[in-house]
């Protein structure tokens, strides 16, 4: 009994969340202390869990500008940069092999956050733009994936996007003055996936770029997050105006 309960968990933990070698040391010889491999334990944990929780990271956006009717507050090129962001990380991420439990949740926001684009697109009256976008951003998304890509473009695509997404949200913001449909939950949510990203892109990729990113997006979420609370009780204009 004890050799089957031995050979079920070997089989849930080896190789998804632990090589081989690391389940002998935790789990054979009971080391429990062994620093490398519990890192990778906590970090190949942290990763699919990060993965699996951004099937509903932005979902709770797209559920309140559908209820609202309405995109307001909502920058279409704050969006469209995020929708680039996400593509740049997905892409460099396949392109270099990166274990899926590293990146695997661009997939997952890259496609919540197209719904978002055609939705923006869609309440301001221009359906059949969104639905060509669509179209365009499948075919882009084929040609950067392709071998007609070279390296350097992907890498300059991954190093240069996130800043200019974040900040272009939160200038949005700003000017606006208030935050329109941003979800609190959305936000708080890539927050602390940015965050918790920093340490598994160090741990299983290795790569700098990687991990430089989600220390500037992290920083970036985090003054989205603060703008959030600051204009928690502000009201976009025109309902104002309804109220007097």
């Amino acid at each position: 009994m004890a050799a089957e309960a031995d050979g079920a968990l070997k089989r849930l933990l080896v190789p998804i969340l632990l090589p081989e070698k690391c389940y002998d040391q935790l789990f054979v010889q009971w080391e429990l202390l062994h620093v490398p491999c519990l890192k990778i334990l906590l970090s190949k944990g942290l990763g699919l869990g990060i993965v699996a929780g951004s099937l509903l990271v932005k979902l709770p956006q797209v559920f309140k500008i559908l209820r609202a009717k309405s995109a307001e507050g909502l920058s279409l090129q704050s969006v469209m940069f995020d929708l680039v962001a996400l593509t740049g990380t997905m892409v460099y991420s396949i392109t270099n092999n990166f274990p899926f439990s590293s990146w695997g949740e661009a997939l997952f926001l890259m496609l919540q956050t197209i719904t978002i684009c055609f939705l923006v697109m869609h309440y301001r009256g221009q359906t059949v733009k969104g639905v060509a976008f669509l179209a365009c951003y499948g075919l882009v998304l084929l040609v950067l994936l392709s071998p007609l890509t070279p390296l350097t473009v992907v890498t300059l695509l991954q190093a240069s996007n996130v800043p200019a997404v974040v900040v272009g949200r939160a200038a949005t913001n700003y000017h606006n003055g208030h935050t329109g449909q941003l979800s609190a939950i959305t936000v708080f949510l890539l927050f602390g996936g940015s965050l918790a990203r920093i340490f598994t892109s160090i741990q299983e990729t290795g790569d700098p770029l990687m991990a430089g990113t989600f220390v500037v997006s992290s920083l970036c979420n985090g003054l989205i997050a603060a703008q959030l609370l600051f204009y928690w009780n502000a009201k976009p204009p025109h309902k104002q105006k309804k109220a007097q």
